[in-house]
């Protein structure tokens, strides 16, 4: 039986698409093991995994996310968030998270580590000598970050721009980002890996999938900025799919969304979600007044939101899977799961998010033709209301999600690890490790 070992930064948005791949590898017969932290024992139980327990000083929890988002009570987005987040949510992290990976190895040697890309320990694990490590497989679950000179660097939102003068513009941004904005995060990483493995990071922490034998790309290429450069060994999937359903029976107004009037769909997902004033309320606010059904997912978090006009459908949770297809236009803040889970099914977006990797996210769905990016976090009613409308009116928008729907319905997902597996370990049983 192959044995694989997973790893993910215990943070909602990386675990959960990570499950889903766990599901799959279960499903194939494979003997899954799991490190992540107690708060999602259960639903890593749920794929048939086995859990390994990550450390404390291995985790990042609900206190450091939300420290990372302010500054002197001052709400961050954008690079300062991005700088802030990064090295309290992931380089604090790293000696824990590479010595409970090293020991999870050591214990039980699995024949492949299959990490998710952020999970910054794996990135040290993968300077050992392959004679000393399994083969390494880093699942990206959020926006392609490697630097190139096609693109400007992740982290800005900044969609690319053809020709001589974009490639000048992507190359100064990129040393501004690698050099000043993010140089010291840069530093800490290296002095990490030379306490760890004895010398600095093989690349820079944003491009270490270039370290292991795959990476993988969970979205399809029409998603995702063209890169004359990147590495070969990039593959795209596509989407990883939803994990084990969550087991909700459907609200009673479920049947309300039977074609008559159009769906708007409104969600903060489940990490941004402290303040619906910064989306959900906005976007009721928006369309009290119109002929629609805006339908409201809470992410699982008591909403607030007064007593919503007469159109308005209010859930915690709701299975995309079903929900979906029913609806017309999706107002979001841009996580990456929630884009693709609309996108799937050709739902056309707006989309307003400037913190974690939502900027990126954005500048997508406007690079993409499928929606329409309102470039900042907290919008307005009168912007939320103009955009929905238009995207409601405009077919472009549904055609070109329904494009990459189809790009979609053609990728393999993460059944497409299945053989990419089965090729590292077969070499790896065949010659020993390279």
């Amino acid at each position: 039986m192959t044995s694989v070992l997973m790893c993910a930064t215990p943070i909602d948005g990386h675990v959960i698409p990570m499950l889903a791949i766990a599901r799959q590898l279960v499903d194939a017969g494979m003997r899954v093991r799991f490190l992540a932290g107690q708060q999602h024992a259960e639903a890593v139980a749920a794929t048939g995994a086995e859990i390994v327990v990550l450390p404390e000083a291995a985790q990042t929890n609900d206190a450091l996310i939300r420290e990372g988002k302010t500054a002197g009570g001052r709400r961050l987005s954008g690079i300062g968030q991005a700088v802030k987040s990064v090295r309290l949510s992931f380089v604090n992290q790293i000696p824990a998270q590479y010595a409970a990976l090293v020991a999870a190895i050591t214990e039980d040697p699995p024949d492949v580590v299959v990490t998710e890309s952020v999970y910054l320990g794996a990135a040290v694990l993968a300077m050992r000598p392959r004679t000393q490590r399994p083969p390494i497989i880093t699942c990206s679950v959020i926006p392609l970050t490697l630097f190139s000179r096609d693109t400007a660097p992740p982290g800005l939102g900044i969609p690319p721009r053809p020709g001589v003068v974009g490639r000048l513009r992507n190359r100064v941004l990129n040393l501004v980002v690698r050099r000043l904005i993010f140089g010291g995060v840069q530093r800490e990483m290296d002095a990490h890996a030379r306490a760890l493995v004895g010398a600095p990071l093989n690349d820079f922490f944003l491009d270490t999938g270039r370290s292991a034998e795959v990476y993988v790309q969970f979205t399809v290429p029409s998603f995702e900025y063209p890169r004359s450069d990147g590495p070969a060994n990039l593959v795209f999937l596509g989407p990883a799919g939803p994990p084990t359903p969550r087991e909700a029976p459907m609200p009673p107004w479920w049947d309300d969304l039977d074609g008559s009037r159009p769906v708007i769909h409104v969600s903060q997902g489940t990490l941004a979600n402290l303040d619906f004033g910064e989306l959900v309320k906005p976007t009721i606010e928006a369309l009290a007044g119109e002929d629609v059904l805006v339908v409201v997912a809470g992410g699982g978090r008591m909403m607030d939101v007064g007593a919503p006009p007469a159109n308005v459908r209010l859930a915690d949770f709701l299975d995309y899977s079903r929900l979906m297809p029913r609806v017309d236009v999706f107002v979001t803040n841009g996580g990456y799961g929630s884009l693709h889970a609309a996108l799937t099914h050709g739902v056309p977006i707006v989309v307003a998010g400037d913190t974690e990797d939502k900027a990126e996210n954005a500048a997508r769905v406007a690079w993409s033709g499928v929606g329409i990016n309102l470039r900042t976090g907290t919008p307005t009613a009168a912007a939320l209301r103009s955009a929905v409308l238009r995207v409601l009116s405009e077919p472009s928008y549904r055609e070109q999600a329904q494009r990459i729907a189809t790009d979609i319905a053609a990728a393999p997902g993460a059944a497409g690890l299945l053989p990419i597996i089965e090729r590292l370990t077969i070499a790896e049983r065949a010659t020993g490790p390279q």
